[in-house]
């Protein structure tokens, strides 16, 4: 036998003394094995092999761990994005709630003592005379008979707001005229008449309050198509969906000078703002799989112009940005890897990156990671005092001197604004550093459970690390006070086409997804100077008509910035009545 049983002589067992000690009270402290070299060597190894097998399969499960976090957290950030209320406020805790004084809370609406604005005025909407008279069995008195006295001065006059839209047919008759007998001139008609009403379309019966109807419906308050076609057809009027496809598609060239001179326009100014959405466009092309399009949109101080695509990649914004007129611009946008692209491949453009972006980082992981939410809300402190600075900086900036010579307290802000900045940064750098030596140091243990990192932290990290990647565009405000921190304008801009594409989808064809870009654009550009699009596009499209149908030769009278002042005052209000006693 390797081993024997041996309870005589312990001491003989080469055993540590301490351990009869420590086993007092086991049963079989006293007694000792007596193993072979061979035997205690092979126990040994097995005994190493196992917890080598117990040490890897503890770092499996403690991966396996945090890896369920990362998935709790996903889904948790998903559900509050599918189901959340669409705000960044944090909810109170339970006992604040029950702290908070009722009496201090704000109520909503205007609140009691302030100051209210008044009737509403109304100096554009036309007013149409009518006069409700007493009969004239009302007029004399029911007692004595004798007529009442009429006095003027006493008239009592009640305003009533009427909004009546009404379909109906305007039949223009035109008296025709014979040449007399005794005419033999060769280049006289035999019958003469007034010539005929312009048509923005040769042979449509429709006019030019039709197709503005249909115009505005859609690109203008995102109304589907079928839904104004129905609204047409409980007037009266039914209109087949081929008609309003067709007419649609013969009123782009119309568009096409507009569309051409906001695009030079805005190829002259110096400061975009850009930012992307999806685009539905039913249309099957070779080497796209889907219908998945993209609405490019970008936004200058005087036009805000749209493109549609296929691709989303940095070959749309470059292609846009290829008539450039100088030699440096800033573009306001996302960290979207295409305007990085953008940027490195010309040396004129400049990126700006959005704070809002980065403020919306720490706010997701504060609401994954529950760990993590008072660390990003005060982030989210930080980022609301750095708006603050800056907002009390650029309300002392002279947009007509150089950032040297700009008045003292101007300076007082630039450097509360450079200080509060980097504490920001020194703190994202000593985070990264510190968490690079702790890998280094754990990647020369053995053991790989003491790699293994939080995913809390992991996130806590990557957030970080992408805040000093796009340092030096998330600071390009500070020598460029004219710079916003975020691109709220961009998407502000597109809220509207995105609110067309959840009612109507998207497009059905190319030519369809081209006019709605080219219409977004005209409408939005035209918005943006406080034009009436109803007024313009009225007397645009009545311009058309009277020139055969086509575009005109000259739309100096039609672009914004060309107008006079007195022309831009008239376009920003409503458009006149045609027929003001038209009931």
């Amino acid at each position: 036998m390797e081993g024997t049983i041996s309870s005589d002589n312990p001491a003989e067992s080469h055993q540590p003394a301490a351990s009869l000690d420590e086993g007092q009270s086991c049963p079989f402290s006293q007694e000792w094995i007596t193993i072979s070299k061979q035997e205690h060597i092979k126990l040994n190894s097995r005994a190493n092999y196992w917890e080598a097998q117990y040490s890897r399969v503890k770092a499996q499960l403690e991966e396996t761990r945090q890896e369920i976090i990362r998935k709790e957290a996903k889904i948790k950030d998903l559900q509050n994005r599918l189901f959340g209320k669409k705000t960044e406020k944090t909810r109170a805790k339970k006992s604040e709630k029950d702290n908070t004084d009722t009496s201090l809370r704000r109520r909503r609406g205007q609140q009691p003592g302030s100051q209210g604005h008044g009737r509403t005025q109304r100096p554009g909407l036309a007013v149409i005379h009518e006069e409700n008279d007493l009969r004239d069995a009302e007029k004399i008195c029911l007692t004595c008979g004798l007529p009442y006295k009429r006095n003027p001065a006493l008239d009592e006059h009640s305003d009533v707001i009427e909004v009546e839209v009404s379909a109906h047919i305007r039949r223009i008759k035109r008296p025709a005229y014979t040449r007399h007998p005794g005419c033999c001139c060769e280049n006289t008609a035999a019958i003469i008449t007034a010539s005929p009403p312009p048509r923005l379309i040769p042979r449509s019966d429709y006019s030019v309050s039709f197709w503005v109807e249909i115009i505005l419906g859609k690109y203008r308050y995102g109304q589907p198509s079928h839904r104004t076609l129905t609204d047409l057809r409980d007037q009266g009027l039914p209109v087949s969906p081929g008609t309003l496809t067709g007419g649609l598609q013969k009123l782009i060239p119309l568009f096409e000078p507009i569309q051409k001179a906001l695009y030079c326009k805005q190829m002259s100014e110096a400061l975009f703002h850009n930012d992307e959405t999806r685009w539905e466009v039913f249309v099957e092309i070779e080497g796209k799989i889907g219908s998945r399009w993209y609405l490019w949109v970008t936004r200058s101080k005087s036009v805000i112009y749209y493109c549609i695509d296929p691709s989303r990649s940095t070959a749309v914004p470059g292609a846009h940005f290829a008539g450039l007129q100088n030699n440096r611009v800033i573009i306001v946008c996302d960290r979207y890897s295409a305007y990085k692209k953008l940027a490195r491949l010309s040396a004129a453009i400049v990126l700006a990156f959005c704070w809002a972006h980065v403020r919306r980082d720490f706010l997701d992981a504060g609401r994954s990671f529950s760990p993590l939410e008072a660390w990003a809300l005060t982030w989210k402190e930080r980022i609301g005092q750095l708006y603050h600075l800056n907002r009390l900086r650029v309300e002392h900036w002279a947009t007509d001197l150089p950032l040297t010579k700009q008045s003292t307290t101007f300076h007082q802000h630039q450097r509360a604004l450079t200080e509060h900045l980097q504490a920001m940064q020194d703190e994202a750098n000593q985070a990264v550093t510190l968490n690079r030596e702790d890998n280094i140091q754990a990647g020369r243990k053995k053991s790989s459970l003491l790699g293994v990192k939080s995913s809390a932290a992991k996130q806590q990290i990557k957030i970080y690390r992408s805040l000093l990647n796009h340092w030096q565009g998330l600071t390009v405000f500070m020598q460029n006070p004219h710079v916003p921190l975020d691109n709220n304008i961009a998407e502000n801009s597109i809220r509207g086409p995105v609110t067309g594409r959840k009612a109507y989808y998207g497009s059905g064809s190319i030519w369809s997804a081209q006019l709605a870009a080219m219409l977004f654009s005209i409408l939005q550009t035209l918005v943006l100077w406080g034009i009436n699009p109803r007024h313009w596009l009225s007397g645009y499209l009545n311009t058309c008509a009277e020139n055969g149908g086509q575009a005109p030769e000259n739309c100096q009278a039609f672009i914004p910035w060309q107008m006079d002042e007195i022309r831009r005052e008239t376009l920003s209000r409503p458009a006149p009545m045609a027929k003001p006693g038209w009931p």
